[in-house]
């Protein structure tokens, strides 16, 4: 399925074209830290600290990186309070919020099915 593309740079969105924009929201999406970000903010706004510890072996680093590229692409917003220091709170967007479900989906695969798939790469 095709869907004209609203800003006029192409024809259609189709991923598999080859210099179609959906790619790098797949690209987005399809990382696997990306993935476990939105699954740790499903059911309700987290710290930094919090999605770190949910998150088991991501770097503050990455961690960093990956929640500016998902805000950057309106899928959480990062909320300033004012205190000392400052309390930040990461969540989900309606727009994000629209990922749960077929994220879910993904996550529950991959641990249903680990054990169906041949020798497993090193974890990063």
């Amino acid at each position: 399925m095709t869907v004209m593309c609203r800003t006029g740079e192409h024809d259609a969105h189709d991923v598999y074209g080859r210099l179609c924009p959906c790619r790098d929201v797949l690209d987005l999406i399809a990382n696997k830290w990306s993935t476990l970000v939105i699954g740790a903010l499903e059911n309700e706004p987290q710290r930094f600290g919090a999605v770190q510890r949910r998150l088991e072996g991501v770097t503050p680093k990455v961690l960093s990186a990956t929640l500016k590229r998902l805000e950057a692409s309106r899928l959480i917003d990062r909320t300033v309070f004012p205190a000392v220091p400052a309390h930040v709170e990461y969540s989900l967007t309606p727009l994000g919020e629209t990922l749960v479900a077929p994220l879910a989906g993904l996550r529950r695969w991959a641990e249903e099915h680990l054990d169906d798939i041949g020798d497993q790469p090193d974890a990063d």
